[in-house]
């Protein structure tokens, strides 16, 4: 795949992020299936307040979460270097279809939560090895902050115009998908995970279709066409 195919795919991946970000804050009455930060600052308040089984909740979700990235980082290390994304896309349907299926068999075991929470840790592999993109899909903090310090410079007139768009779409994108999220989930509870699901599926066939196609030198015939010119 090439980067301007990463990076949109980034885009979308921030998005559903956002997505199942605010699903699983609304079930899980302020936790996060993403946002890690937020869970280890819940974790290390309950513990302060000596009140462990409160802990235990944040706590697993980052254990989850980490098991995630180390998956994802484990199959990205191990797959040639072109089937990494199609590869941790197809890990990470299964993983997002299986929260669905928890989440209608089980609703209140929370499996569900978790299981996401790992999806989300391994997707952040996908464009771990993108120059570019800010490294994960699952937190735009860094974004946020690299947007307002790009539009300083640019309204100082120091820095690019536009440096700082990317930035700011990076940040949007995690607005759109958890607007969206808090709307599905008003909706159709805990069925709304369909969506994500769906997406990554859909991610994961467009990535081995390119994949293939580029193998096959689909992507190398406009220069040979070039140099035949």
């Amino acid at each position: 795949m090439t980067r301007p195919w990463h990076l949109g795919f980034g885009l979308i991946l921030t998005a559903m992020a956002g997505y199942v970000d605010a699903l699983g804050f609304m079930r899980l009455g302020g936790l996060y299936t993403s946002f890690m930060s937020g869970n280890t600052t819940q974790f290390a308040v309950a513990l302060g307040h000596g009140k462990p089984h409160v802990a235990l909740m944040p706590g697993l979700l980052i254990l989850s979460f980490l098991t995630g990235g180390v998956c994802g980082g484990g199959l990205s290390a191990l797959t040639p270097a072109r089937w990494s994304t199609p590869v941790i896309l197809g890990f990470e349907t299964v993983v997002v279809g299986s929260a669905l299926s928890a989440g209608i068999t089980a609703p209140d075991s929370g499996m569900a939560s978790l299981l996401l929470a790992l999806a989300m840790g391994m997707q952040n592999a996908v464009l771990s090895h993108v120059q570019g993109f800010r490294a994960g899909t699952t937190f735009v903090t860094g974004a946020l902050f690299s947007f307002g310090q790009k539009l300083a410079l640019a309204l100082a007139r120091r820095g690019g115009a536009y440096a700082w768009v990317g930035d700011c779409v990076v940040w949007l994108a995690l607005l759109v998908g958890s607007l969206a999220g808090t709307v599905a989930y008003g909706r159709f509870a805990l069925y709304a995970l369909a969506v994500p699901a769906g997406v990554a599926g859909a991610l994961a066939l467009v990535a081995t279709g390119l994949t293939v196609w580029r193998g096959s030198g689909g992507a190398a015939s406009p220069r040979r066409a070039a140099g035949q010119v």
